[in-house]
């Protein structure tokens, strides 16, 4: 199975399953998210990820990793985890994830010959061109009393 795994700081890794659940349904075995707590340490995060990703990932599984920020502790430490448990030849990690990046590669990861790279070339250029500034036209006042 194709695996997408959500780490964020706080509630943005569940609150994004949440919505995501929402738009694709709920209760999907292929979407994990967990998150790095306030009050949490590194040590203890990675005891979670690790318990997370032993009850769920198996041999022939794939996992993209979203994380909401860049080198930020609940991704690097995701990284780490999924190091020692071998597992990063069958990972692809990206940070800085939204909505409609998580959601597409939700909905396409299974039509993908190769998971990672189908990530990498397709939904984070995909993801990037829906980040724009969105628009209302403003009425025009008539001159008429």
């Amino acid at each position: 199975m194709r695996y997408v795994l959500l780490v964020s700081h706080g509630e943005f890794a569940p609150g994004l399953q949440k919505a995501i659940e929402m738009l694709a349904g709920s209760n999907r075995e292929d979407l994990l998210a967990i998150s790095l707590k306030n009050g949490m340490g590194a040590d203890e995060f990675a005891v979670q990820v690790k318990e997370l990703l032993s009850e769920k990932i198996g041999e022939d599984d794939e996992i993209a990793m979203f994380a909401d920020i860049v080198g930020g502790s609940p991704l690097t430490t995701a990284a780490n985890v999924i190091a020692e448990m071998g597992l990063l030849g069958r990972t692809v990690m990206v940070g800085g994830m939204n909505l409609p990046l998580v959601l597409s590669t939700l909905l396409s990861k299974d039509f993908a010959e190769d998971f990672g790279e189908y990530v990498r070339s397709q939904m984070i250029p995909e993801a990037a061109s829906l980040i724009q500034e969105f628009k209302v036209a403003e009425d025009e006042e008539s001159d008429e009393i």
